[in-house]
């Protein structure tokens, strides 16, 4: 055995949704802590490529090497792709690289990056360095970002400190940057804007700005002034070709909702003060109409009073104010002025505190309470017409929101207050409002689905008794679209309870006569005077059960041009793989189909130029260009070398059927090096579907749940079943799924049936608890945040909302159809507890104490159970934590504990004293210091630091 320094990570990498790395073979390291001791080695440590023989086990700590792609971007006109690197309690950092050239720019704790359209251009904020701000923070500073500008040609650079937000004018011309408010007790909110010419070069700073926009076009920039003491307050234009400043509006009260139109020639603006002994501002509404002209149109509304909506009501600036597409009405948000409360007398009596809970209450208290805030500042849209000089309100206390059409001329509005429910599903009446003269008529009673507006503003489409019908808003017919199409649009794969919806809507074709639908596999053009479907794709999608799906290209687009040759997203639904298609004219040409996964690319908008990622189990989901095949593509990012470092693995689909032959599908991962006829241990993973994820990479990282990366590398198969639901029988469902694909892994020969563990966490975690119950299959069951008894759950909260369990467990996620006064056996028997008598398996139990979607009062439940009938459980109750684990450390010591469990029970490992003896309560804090892996040590040693080089490097050799 050879002895070797291995690095205990101090602190570990913050994790974003992507992650990408500079183009190199050195990995580049964000500044990252060791804590340096002194272990047993079986094999070198080497940053080279290495054949399964050198290379090592991936370790709990080795998951803060990971880095993340965020944030990723690429040029209008394709030549520049932006993104951030990003590590666990590491400094992001900004990469902004040419794709022609090998011109590259590299900016250190860098993130939020934008890149201008002219692609000249790259703006960001710049942060503190970690450990620096997470100091500042300690010591109750305030933490602020730069804002800095970078010239791609030259490389120049440009930083403004204090930065709040930033933003490029269209065509690039001018920039500005926002400085945060320093005095937050301070009534006003103006703050310096900073405005820089970027063709000439110059700065000019505006003082005490409210809120700033350039106009779509970028000819304008507009901006209200808020001082302190309201001096200078404003709606100023400040036209960008000449410099030249003019204020359209001057008074000594509060600017608000300033907005422009749509094409950028109209800009409205709220000004108004509250009154004294008042809750609520009281607005005017001011609009002007040819902005770029010398003397544009002003036109001051009068909205309330005389205006139409009565003395009581304020046009308000806590909701939007918004232009029709002609900007010729306004939509204003209106609310109900009130009297602030009078003071309580101080005679010693303070007022009693208590919640009224009433049977007969809409929502209940619960509800209530969580949504005050909300409710306390919700108002209601009006339009203002502002040729008529009408004003009509269109939404109240009963029809709450609404639908308008781009045109101005309708809406649709939603009046849900006679199917108000804490179960059924979210019913509601719809009606149409003429915007011109206020009048509504019925369009739809109790209905479910609904599917919005057309952007030519004739067609309202809504899913209903298994058809789409379009309501044709100008005469107010409704046509059953589908009535006569030869296919069935139901998703028939919907397993809740309750109506089930459609596949979906792709949208509105361009020459206005038709809608894009999905089946199950095929795309269809759907006439929209109701004569039969059209199958687009030519039924290819079904012939090879393969799913296809429109992408949008264009990100400006409201419709789709069939005319113009349509970009494809296949999927294979029992191969898994995946790639694009192009369809042109009827015709389906294959661009890629590989077994690996894509995400959605993104178009340069003006350039064939497309950026996206690609992964497998072995591959990180790095970032690739493609001028438009997809399978010829060049790589971007290579974010993390150091994989070729650690023992990794590979994963492969299987089949299998539950007890009624239904084909399902799982997934299994074997570690490299795995020799045939090898029995190793299984860990199963498993929630509803889960093989669609046959090619996902598994990135290390500190979680609430197994890394399945960590554990391949430790010799352990990971194997997650699909799981076949039927109506009121979840949690025995997930037993018969779950076990039908251990029985199949074992049959192949790959798992040893006695060293299976099971894993569930929410949902799967009732359904692991169930399993523990009724099974002796798992050797060890590790699960979390599970509701164990179904009859004390039903009424219990969902915390976060204050909405209660009725709807989730009747239609939702639970799919129990019914309710326990109904049928109390169902939900008795499909509650772990209810067989606790009968558990044999050991079960570690993670629970947060703060859980607001599964109370923690259900791992009570079980803890006490088990306890009480001596069934071996160890409960993980970490205070002030969630549905899951959000503090780091908290997630790298349940990563070590759920590892040292299933090291012992999977592979006779030892077992530590927290799991042979407990912790007692008053030795907590010394046996957890004692147990904390090198992340959370303090310690003179903690000195080392890493930090990513600043010279890019751009990865050479064959794309997968």
């Amino acid at each position: 055995m050879t002895w070797v320094f291995v690095a205990f990570i101090v602190f570990s990498v913050r994790l974003s949704m992507l992650s990408r790395a500079p183009r190199g073979q050195r990995l580049p390291q964000t500044a990252v802590l060791f804590l340096f001791a002194l272990a047993p080695c079986v094999a070198p440590v080497s940053g080279q490529a290495q054949s399964t023989t050198e290379k090592r086990t991936l370790e709990i700590a080795d998951y803060a090497q990971w880095r993340t792609v965020s944030g990723s971007q690429i040029s209008a006109d394709g030549r520049w792709v932006a993104w951030a690197y990003s590590r666990v309690r590491g400094d992001d950092t900004l990469h902004v690289e040419a794709l022609d050239s090998d011109a590259a720019h590299v900016i250190a704790s860098a993130s939020g990056a934008e890149l201008s359209d002219d692609g000249a251009w790259v703006a960001y904020f710049v942060s503190p360095p970690f450990l620096e701000a997470e100091k500042l923070r300690r010591d109750g500073e305030t933490v602020t970002r730069q804002a800095g500008l970078l010239e791609l040609a030259t490389g120049q650079s440009f930083t403004w400190d204090d930065a709040s937000s930033f933003g490029f004018s269209e065509g690039s011309s001018h920039f500005f940057v926002r400085k945060r408010k320093t005095n937050e007790e301070a009534e006003h909110d103006g703050t310096d804007l900073i405005l820089r010419n970027l063709h000439q070069g110059f700065e000019e700073l505006i003082g005490s700005v409210g809120e700033a926009e350039f106009n779509d076009g970028g000819t304008h920039l507009a901006f209200t002034v808020d001082a302190e003491g309201k001096d200078g307050n404003g709606l100023y234009l400040l036209d960008l070709a000449t410099s030249s400043r003019r204020a359209l509006d001057n008074a000594k009260e509060r600017y608000a909702r300033m907005v422009w139109s749509e094409k950028g020639d109209a800009l409205a603006v709220l000004r108004g003060d509250t009154p004294e002994k008042k809750t609520e501002r009281e607005n005017a509404l001011i609009a002007f109409q040819g902005v770029s002209d010398r003397s544009p149109q002003r036109i001051d509304v009068d909205a309330t009073g005389n205006g139409g909506l009565g003395d009581s009501v304020v046009l308000s600036e806590k909701g939007r104010l918004a232009w029709n597409e002609d900007a010729t009405m306004l939509f204003v948000a209106t609310k109900q002025q009130d009297e602030e409360l009078e003071d309580w007398p101080d005679d010693g009596l303070p007022l009693a505190d208590v919640n009224i809970w009433h049977w007969a209450d809409d929502r209940i208290q619960a509800q209530q309470e969580q949504a005050a805030s909300r409710d306390r500042d919700r108002t209601y849209v009006a339009a203002v017409n502002l040729e008529r000089g009408t004003v009509i309100q269109l939404t109240n206390e009963s029809m709450r929101t609404v639908e308008i059409t781009r045109d101005g001329l309708w809406a649709i509005a939603r009046d849900e207050t006679e199917y108000v429910s804490d179960w059924r599903p979210d019913q509601a009446d719809f009606y149409r409002v003429d915007l011109r003269t206020g009048e509504r008529a019925t369009v739809l009673e109790g209905q479910l689905r609904t599917l919005g507006l057309s952007p030519d503003s004739k067609h309202y489409l809504y899913w209903k008794e298994g058809h789409f019908w379009d309501y044709r808003i100008g005469d107010g017919v409704h046509v059953n679209l589908t009535e006569s199409a030869p296919v069935d649009f139901t998703n028939q794969e919907y397993d809740r309870f309750g109506e089930k919806p459609p596949h979906g809507v792709a949208g509105w074709t361009e020459d206005g006569d038709g809608v894009v639908l999905y089946d199950r596999y095929d795309i269809w053009l759907q006439p929209l005077d109701g004569s039969s479907a059209r199958n687009l794709t030519g039924g290819r999608g079904a012939a090879d059960e393969m799913r296809l799906r429109y992408i949008r290209t264009d990100a400006e687009a409201r419709t789709i041009d069939l005319g113009e040759p349509l970009l494809i997203d296949a999927y294979g639904e029992w191969t898994k793989k995946e790639g694009f298609f192009e369809l042109d004219g009827g015709e389906l040409e294959q661009l890629t189909w590989e077994d690996r996964r894509f995400d959605i690319p993104r178009k340069a908008a003006d350039a064939e130029r497309y950026l996206f990622s690609a992964q497998t189990f072995q591959e990180y989901p790095d970032l690739y260009m493609s001028a438009g095949d997809f399978a010829d593509r060049t790589r971007i990012t290579d974010a993390n070398p150091q994989q070729n470092e650690f023992l990794w693995g590979h994963r492969i689909l299987f089949d299998y059927t539950n007890d009624d032959g239904v084909p399902l599908q799982g997934t299994l991962a074997i570690p490299d090096g795995y020799e045939a006829g090898q029995r190793l241990p299984m860990l199963v993973r498993f929630y509803e579907k889960y093989s669609q994820d046959l090619h996902l990479y598994p990135t290390p990282t500190f979680r609430h749940s197994p890394n399945f990366a960590g554990y391949v590398s430790n010799g352990y198969l990971v194997m997650q079943p699909d799981v076949h639901f039927r109506i009121g029988s979840s949690h025995s469902d997930m037993l018969e799924s779950v076990e039908a694909a251990v029985r199949k892994v074992v049959e192949m020969g790959y798992a040893d049936p006695d060293a299976v563990g099971l894993s569930g966490h929410s949902y799967s975690g009732g359904g692991s608890a169930y399993i523990a119950t009724r099974s002796d299959m798992f050797s060890a069951i590790a699960h979390g945040a599970a509701p164990i008894n179904l009859v004390s759950e039903f009424n219990q909260l969902f915390v976060g909302s204050g909405q209660n369990n009725h709807s989730y467990d009747i239609y939702g996620q639970g799919r129990y159809a019914t309710n326990p006064y109904d049928d109390f056996q169902r939900y008795w028997d499909q509650s772990p507890i209810s067989g606790v008598q009968n558990m044999n398996t050991p079960v570690l139990y993670l629970h947060g104490e703060a859980d607001p979607t599964v109370n923690w009062e259900q791992g009570l439940e079980w803890y006490n159970a088990l306890r009480f009938l001596g069934k071996p459980i160890i409960w993980l109750s970490y205070p002030d934590e969630g549905h899951g684990l959000r503090k780091l450390q908290n997630r790298v010591d349940f990563q070590y504990r759920l590892r040292q469990f299933m090291e012992h029970h999977l592979k006779g490992g030892p077992a530590p004293s927290w799991m042979t003896d407990g912790v007692p309560y008053l030795d907590k804090e010394r046996r957890m210091r004692e147990f904390a892996p090198g992340i959370f040590r303090s310690d003179s040693t903690r000195t080392r630091i890493i930090s990513e080089p600043q010279a890019p490097q751009k990865p050479k050799g064959p794309t997968p």
